[in-house]
């Protein structure tokens, strides 16, 4: 089994996507990508804007090559969209590469929002009815029941976690779960997986409590001491915090747990976390994200901006 982790924060964007080579398939999880639209007031610095156009395009190219598709839930960084917007991936441009691809994809959820509509403009757009399958497989692959996005009784819905077994090798994608719900942590540690890819707390935001902060600490530890690689990213590296947050439990637990550039054999590009320091090092012109959207800007103009941020590497040393 080989587990490439195409797009997610500590990999520059928003999203947990990932393609799996297992027996003679290649399985693509979670197909989308955003930047976060706004942050602290601000739209996405043109480096965010160039990694976020290379992992877009890395993604397009690996539905091409797609057996299958597995969408854990219908948020704008984990799926095609109808209606994205120009950071986001846009389902027009994979219509034709997921034409014969097989599709796995969790329920919509009820009642109805303008989330869970996703399913249907999906369908619609690439002319298919989408198969619903939580709580099924077909042997390599089994889905998980829905799962809280995070913690339980929350606004924002739920998702289904995949389990892949080839042979000896057994892979979970615990998508959104934020390691905030003990059944979800508890179903995955039911199928005995050697590596699991999770998204962690999201420390970033003012009304996470300490409560919660301690539980999924607990969990992560918990997974840690049951499997041999634990990789949490997504929602907690959207912060230095959280990158420190990780570090700490990696240390803890002799670096069975890290991120997903560290996975990947690649240096952590925090680029949310950096925004406001971007913002501030390297000013945006007036009208620039303007112009992006209406094709005006060559992005590979950005090259050398970006290459001198992996010159910088962060701004706080991490």
């Amino acid at each position: 089994m080989r587990i490439s982790i195409i797009g997610t924060e500590s990999l520059g964007v928003r999203g947990l996507c990932t393609v799996v080579t297992a027996a003679d398939r290649t399985i693509v999880i979670d197909p989308g990508v955003a930047l976060g639209y706004r942050r602290h007031g601000r739209l996405p610095h043109p480096c965010q804007v160039y990694v976020g156009t290379r992992v877009r395009k890395a993604i397009i190219d690996a539905l091409a090559g797609a057996t299958d598709i597995v969408i854990s839930h219908y948020h704008g960084d984990h799926v095609p969209l109808v209606n994205a917007n120009p950071f986001q991936l846009d389902v027009r441009l994979v219509k034709d590469a997921c034409r014969n691809t097989r599709f796995w994809c969790t329920a919509p959820g009820y009642p109805l929002d303008t989330i869970s509509v996703r399913y249907n403009e999906l369908s619609q757009a690439l002319d298919r009815t989408l198969p619903v399958v939580d709580g099924t497989g077909d042997g390599l692959m089994t889905f998980s029941e829905p799962q809280p996005h995070g913690e339980r009784g929350n606004h924002l819905g739920t998702v289904m976690m995949t389990c892949i077994a080839d042979g000896g090798d057994v892979f979970v994608h615990a998508s959104d779960i934020q390691l905030l719900d003990d059944g979800a942590v508890s179903r995955i540690l039911a199928w005995k997986p050697g590596v699991v890819l999770v998204s962690g707390p999201p420390l970033y935001l003012q009304h996470i409590s300490t409560g919660q902060v301690a539980r999924a600490r607990r969990n992560a530890l918990h997974l840690a001491r049951n499997v041999e690689t634990l990789i949490i990213d997504h929602h907690l590296l959207r912060s230095e915090s959280g990158c420190r947050w990780l570090d700490n439990l990696a240390s803890e637990t002799g670096h069975k747990i890290m991120c997903a550039a560290d996975f990947m054999g690649r240096d952590r590009l925090l680029l949310e976390s950096w925004r406001d320091y971007l913002y501030r090092e390297m000013p945006v012109p007036d009208g620039w994200h303007e112009a992006y959207a209406n094709g005006k800007i060559a992005i590979d103009t950005i090259s050398d901006t970006f290459q001198c941020v992996m010159h910088t590497r962060s701004p706080h040393g991490t």
